[in-house]
């Protein structure tokens, strides 16, 4: 698909998952591949450049090793040469996080996210030497900078140390810090900037961000992608019109309960987003209560407009 010269940027979703219950199946939750699939295909036909299996999002934490590699194949069928597919591939150390690049390399994947070690407060070396051995397995990496989640945080000092690496091509930028979108731009200048967090998506691609690797595209996919649009072409007034009724439901993306906000906000459209294997739980109804409020301001917006 030529993602080496294309990047990955544009409009890239982390996938949500969806369960059918099996009492057989761990937690009592089967992996629901068909359905995946068709969630896969509509966010591709509705305008997303690609999807992104097995992150955060994805609950690739609480999969199999077997389940894990099927979702990334599932994910890669159903998109076929229509769009680009991102991998998680992340792991405790850099022999896991390899592991998963070459299953990756070998299903077809077109590049992969990788987190710095988890569960453990790496140092600059280790951080480095993890990314060189996922690197090393040739498909394009993008590195993933998530100081809240992992406790390592990829500055911008780092990130341009890790961008001499070959395969390294793009960060995902999840610190909520839009000032880093120009430090990095200026420390590596090779390196795509890639809004991670929904809530500042806007902010971040107007100092320079070529991609959004979303959340809240699995609710909103057509309406995500004309906000990138219009945010990449300078149409201000616009972008803004379009995103601050919808930023309330956006900030879920940088909570603890963003997978259930998520796939809540995904039954509210109508779409399939079902329960979460543990750790998660359901939302207490608080949260559960201000997810369905946030969201019907989005929806009544995005109505209104139609």
């Amino acid at each position: 698909m030529g993602v080496e010269n294309a990047g990955l940027g544009g409009v890239v979703v982390a996938t949500a998952l969806p369960y059918a219950e099996d009492a057989s199946a761990p937690a009592g939750l089967a992996v629901d591949y068909d359905r995946y699939a068709e969630h896969c295909r509509w966010l591709v036909d509705n305008g997303c450049r690609g999807v992104g299996p097995n992150g955060s999002l994805g609950e690739y934490s609480a999969l199999t090793d077997e389940e894990r590699r099927r979702v990334a194949r599932t994910a890669i069928e159903a998109v076929g040469s229509d769009g680009v597919v991102v991998v998680g591939v992340h792991g405790a150390g850099a022999h896991q996080a390899r592991h998963w690049a070459e299953l990756a390399a070998e299903d077809g994947a077109d590049g992969v996210l990788c987190l710095p070690p988890t569960m453990y407060r790496a140092n600059r070396h280790e951080v480095l030497a993890h990314y060189a051995a996922v690197a090393e397995v040739g498909l394009p990496v993008m590195v993933y900078n998530n100081p809240i989640d992992t406790k390592v945080d990829l500055t911008p000092g780092l990130l341009a140390e890790i961008a001499q690496l070959d395969n390294v091509v793009a960060v995902k930028e999840f610190s909520g810090d839009v000032r880093r979108v120009l430090e990095i731009r200026e420390l590596a200048p090779d390196l795509e900037v890639i809004g991670g967090a929904d809530d500042v998506v806007l902010e971040s691609l107007l100092m320079g961000a070529t991609g959004w690797f979303a959340g809240f595209p699995n609710v909103f996919p057509a309406e995500s992608v004309e906000l990138f649009e219009l945010a990449t072409a300078g149409k201000l007034a616009e972008a803004r019109a379009l995103y601050e009724p919808l930023v309330a439901a956006f900030r879920w993306d940088s909570r603890t309960e963003f997978v259930q906000a998520i796939k809540l906000g995904m039954e509210q459209v109508g779409r399939y987003g079902g329960p979460c294997r543990p750790p998660r739980g359901p939302l207490v109804p608080e949260h559960r209560d201000q997810v369905r409020a946030d969201m019907a301001r989005a929806i009544a917006a995005l109505q209104e407009r139609s």
